[in-house]
Order: structure tokens, then sequence, then C-alpha cells
């Protein structure tokens, strides 16, 4: 199913309109929640220190990541929350979502980043140049390791 164009948008939290917080946390809800099974606290708090991307098909929010600066889930920056819509996954947007959030991750300066993938999605992230560096670990019943680049 291959959608069109995707539209990107990057916003920090306290500039969300209503529709596009409710995309975001109804799309981080139905794949880390329902469709990986895995009961937690998506809001986190950290949201409102993060920029926001997200990736637009027409009204659909397709791919979407929060840029996380330094302090605030490791002491370098990092890439949270990497979700595509299961919708349109097979299109490639799970690429370019990623490549964008490294890409305005490296404008506003943070050249480090730290990860905790999920890692049955390790060799998707080695191939942005995140390399493990730590034990693999659970996190809410999920096997994650730290990555850097």
């Amino acid at each position: 199913m291959n959608e069109g164009v995707v539209n990107w948008v990057i916003k920090p939290f306290d500039e969300l309109l209503v529709n596009e917080l409710y995309a975001i946390m109804q799309l981080r809800e139905e794949v880390f929640v329902v469709e990986q099974n895995c009961p937690f606290l998506d809001a986190d708090g950290k949201d409102p220190d993060c920029l926001h991307l997200l990736g637009w098909v027409d009204k659909n929010l397709v791919a979407y990541s929060r840029i996380v600066p330094p302090g605030i889930a490791f002491q370098t920056a990092s890439i949270g929350r990497v979700v595509t819509s299961p919708r349109f996954r097979k299109n490639g947007f799970g690429q370019q979502l990623m490549q964008k959030s490294i890409d305005v991750a490296d404008e506003l300066g943070f050249r480090e980043l730290t990860i905790g993938a999920q890692y049955y999605l390790l060799k998707f992230y080695q191939r942005f140049g995140f390399k493990e560096f730590d034990e693999i670990y659970l996190e809410d019943g999920i096997k994650h390791v730290h990555m850097r680049r």
C-alpha cells in the first residue's frame, strides 16, 4: 500500500495542535501498548521537553518520533518513541523517519545520540550508524539494548 509522499512536520510540545497530539498518542498506544501487548505508562513526562516529528500522508499520521534533548533520557540527546503506523508499513516510512530524526537532531547540534532500542530492531538501527554498547535488558517485558551513534 503506497499512500504517497510524506509531509514531515516538527514541533515543540507546546505548539502541537490538539488533533496532532491525539494522533500521536493514538499511534503510540496502538503500537506500543496494543500491538506489542505491553501495558505501560506512555505519557512518561518527557514529551513537554521534546521536539516531535510527525509524518503525515493526507490526514493519516504514518510515522512519528520524538527528539529528546540531552539530560532527559540519557546524558546525550536521544531519539525515542520511533513508530510507524501498521497500516502504512512496507512503504519505507520507517527508514525515512529515522533518517529525518537524525537530520533534525544534527541540525540542533546533537551530534551524539543514545537510544534504548527494542532488540529485534537492532539491524534496523545499525543501518543508521548506531552501535550497541551495553547488555540486553528487559523493559516492560521486551528485550532492549542501548545503542549510540
